[in-house]
Protein backbone atom coordinates (compact mmCIF):
# COMPACT_ATOMS: atom_id res chain seq x y z
CA UNK A 1 0.00 0.00 0.00
CA UNK A 2 1.22 3.32 -1.39
CA UNK A 3 1.09 6.24 1.20
CA UNK A 4 1.58 10.20 0.27
CA UNK A 5 3.78 12.22 2.17
CA UNK A 6 3.48 16.22 1.87
CA UNK A 7 5.82 18.29 3.08
CA UNK A 8 4.41 22.23 3.78
CA UNK A 9 6.09 25.63 4.50
CA UNK A 10 5.32 29.29 5.28
CA UNK A 11 8.33 31.82 4.94
CA UNK A 12 6.82 34.34 6.33
CA UNK A 13 4.12 34.95 8.88
CA UNK A 14 2.31 37.62 6.94
CA UNK A 15 1.29 34.71 4.63
CA UNK A 16 -0.58 33.11 7.23
CA UNK A 17 -4.86 33.49 6.63
CA UNK A 18 -6.63 32.85 9.47
CA UNK A 19 -9.22 30.75 9.61
CA UNK A 20 -12.56 31.23 11.17
CA UNK A 21 -12.44 32.50 14.45
CA UNK A 22 -13.88 30.15 17.54
CA UNK A 23 -14.27 32.09 20.32
CA UNK A 24 -12.93 30.45 23.54
CA UNK A 25 -10.52 28.16 21.80
CA UNK A 26 -7.05 28.58 23.03
CA UNK A 27 -3.55 26.59 23.08
CA UNK A 28 -2.81 26.12 26.44
CA UNK A 29 1.43 24.79 26.82
CA UNK A 30 1.94 21.54 29.09
CA UNK A 31 4.79 19.63 30.79
CA UNK A 32 5.53 16.99 28.00
CA UNK A 33 6.29 14.51 30.26
CA UNK A 34 2.56 14.69 32.04
CA UNK A 35 1.01 11.00 31.08
CA UNK A 36 -2.12 12.71 30.39
CA UNK A 37 -0.12 14.65 27.54
CA UNK A 38 1.18 11.19 26.21
CA UNK A 39 -2.17 9.72 26.46
CA UNK A 40 -3.94 12.62 24.68
CA UNK A 41 -1.10 12.59 21.92
CA UNK A 42 -2.30 9.10 21.68
CA UNK A 43 -5.48 9.38 21.41
CA UNK A 44 -5.46 12.05 18.59
CA UNK A 45 -2.95 10.53 16.30
CA UNK A 46 -4.42 6.41 16.75
CA UNK A 47 -6.89 7.07 13.78
CA UNK A 48 -4.36 8.32 11.61
CA UNK A 49 -1.77 5.62 13.10
CA UNK A 50 0.74 8.03 14.13
CA UNK A 51 3.77 6.53 15.83
CA UNK A 52 2.81 8.87 19.37
CA UNK A 53 -0.07 6.33 19.18
CA UNK A 54 1.95 3.06 20.52
CA UNK A 55 4.98 4.64 22.00
CA UNK A 56 5.50 3.31 25.19
CA UNK A 57 6.05 5.44 28.21
CA UNK A 58 9.74 4.61 28.12
CA UNK A 59 9.97 5.94 24.39
CA UNK A 60 7.80 8.83 24.98
CA UNK A 61 10.60 9.65 27.80
CA UNK A 62 13.42 8.67 25.86
CA UNK A 63 12.02 10.81 22.91
CA UNK A 64 11.56 14.11 25.27
CA UNK A 65 14.93 13.62 26.22
CA UNK A 66 16.30 13.45 22.78
CA UNK A 67 14.01 16.85 21.90
CA UNK A 68 14.52 19.27 24.83
CA UNK A 69 13.19 21.96 22.43
CA UNK A 70 9.46 20.59 21.61
CA UNK A 71 6.98 22.82 22.81
CA UNK A 72 3.71 20.23 23.57
CA UNK A 73 0.16 22.46 24.04
CA UNK A 74 -3.10 21.04 23.96
CA UNK A 75 -6.09 22.82 22.25
CA UNK A 76 -8.70 24.06 24.66
CA UNK A 77 -12.07 25.04 24.41
CA UNK A 78 -13.92 26.55 27.44
CA UNK A 79 -11.03 24.86 29.75
CA UNK A 80 -11.78 21.31 27.57
CA UNK A 81 -8.87 19.56 26.13
CA UNK A 82 -10.28 19.18 22.27
CA UNK A 83 -6.74 18.40 20.60
CA UNK A 84 -2.86 18.59 20.37
CA UNK A 85 -0.47 21.56 18.87
CA UNK A 86 2.90 20.66 19.40
CA UNK A 87 6.36 22.61 17.72
CA UNK A 88 9.91 22.17 17.99
CA UNK A 89 12.41 24.96 17.16
CA UNK A 90 15.36 23.63 15.17
CA UNK A 91 18.62 25.29 13.96
CA UNK A 92 18.67 27.88 11.35
CA UNK A 93 15.49 29.59 12.20
CA UNK A 94 13.01 26.40 11.62
CA UNK A 95 10.12 25.95 13.77
CA UNK A 96 8.78 22.50 12.50
CA UNK A 97 4.97 21.59 13.68
CA UNK A 98 5.44 18.08 15.14
CA UNK A 99 1.87 17.32 15.83
CA UNK A 100 -1.56 19.05 15.45
CA UNK A 101 -5.19 17.52 15.79
CA UNK A 102 -8.22 17.18 16.97
CA UNK A 103 -9.59 14.48 19.52
CA UNK A 104 -11.76 12.66 17.52
CA UNK A 105 -14.94 13.71 19.19
CA UNK A 106 -14.45 16.99 17.83
CA UNK A 107 -13.40 16.46 14.72
CA UNK A 108 -15.95 17.84 12.04
CA UNK A 109 -16.85 20.91 14.51
CA UNK A 110 -15.31 23.39 12.89
CA UNK A 111 -11.93 23.67 15.00
CA UNK A 112 -9.18 23.08 12.80
CA UNK A 113 -8.79 26.19 10.82
CA UNK A 114 -8.70 28.19 14.15
CA UNK A 115 -6.82 26.01 15.64
CA UNK A 116 -4.23 25.93 13.40
CA UNK A 117 -3.67 29.35 13.20
CA UNK A 118 -3.12 29.53 16.86
CA UNK A 119 -0.51 26.66 16.27
CA UNK A 120 1.28 28.69 13.29
CA UNK A 121 1.23 32.03 15.52
CA UNK A 122 2.99 30.39 18.31
CA UNK A 123 5.21 28.65 15.73
CA UNK A 124 6.45 31.96 14.68
CA UNK A 125 6.37 33.63 18.04
CA UNK A 126 8.90 30.81 19.16
CA UNK A 127 12.45 31.28 20.25
CA UNK A 128 14.79 30.58 17.21
CA UNK A 129 17.53 28.29 17.37
CA UNK A 130 21.18 29.59 15.63
CA UNK A 131 18.87 32.24 13.70
CA UNK A 132 18.33 35.88 14.85
CA UNK A 133 14.49 35.49 14.08
CA UNK A 134 12.40 32.29 12.98
CA UNK A 135 12.97 32.07 9.54
CA UNK A 136 10.48 29.06 8.64
CA UNK A 137 7.55 26.93 9.85
CA UNK A 138 6.96 23.73 8.53
CA UNK A 139 4.96 20.33 8.82
CA UNK A 140 4.41 16.88 7.53
CA UNK A 141 1.32 15.03 6.76
CA UNK A 142 0.47 11.74 5.14
CA UNK A 143 -2.65 10.31 2.98
CA UNK A 144 -2.91 8.48 6.24
CA UNK A 145 -3.96 11.57 7.88
CA UNK A 146 -7.60 13.34 8.26
CA UNK A 147 -9.08 13.92 4.56
CA UNK A 148 -9.21 17.64 5.14
CA UNK A 149 -5.65 18.01 6.64
CA UNK A 150 -3.92 19.00 3.52
CA UNK A 151 -6.13 21.58 3.15
CA UNK A 152 -6.65 23.04 5.94
CA UNK A 153 -2.46 23.30 5.92
CA UNK A 154 -2.78 24.94 2.11
CA UNK A 155 -5.57 27.72 2.99
CA UNK A 156 -3.54 28.45 6.15
CA UNK A 157 -0.98 29.60 3.56
CA UNK A 158 1.46 26.90 3.82
CA UNK A 159 2.36 25.92 0.84
CA UNK A 160 3.96 22.20 -0.38
CA UNK A 161 7.81 21.86 -1.21
CA UNK A 162 7.55 18.14 -1.31
CA UNK A 163 6.21 14.69 -1.62
CA UNK A 164 7.06 11.70 -1.67
CA UNK A 165 5.45 8.16 -2.28
CA UNK A 166 6.39 5.11 0.60
CA UNK A 167 5.80 2.00 -0.29
CA UNK A 168 4.82 -0.31 2.75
Amino acid sequence: MAMVVTYLEMNNAKDLRPGKVVPDLLLRRVDGGLPLVRATNAQVGAPYGWRSASRTNKEWQELMRCRPLRQYRFLTLKDETVGVANVEPQPDGDVEITAFGLLPEYVGMGLGGHALTLTIRQAWDSEAVESPAVRRVWLHTCSLDHPNALRNYQRRGLTAYRTEVEVE
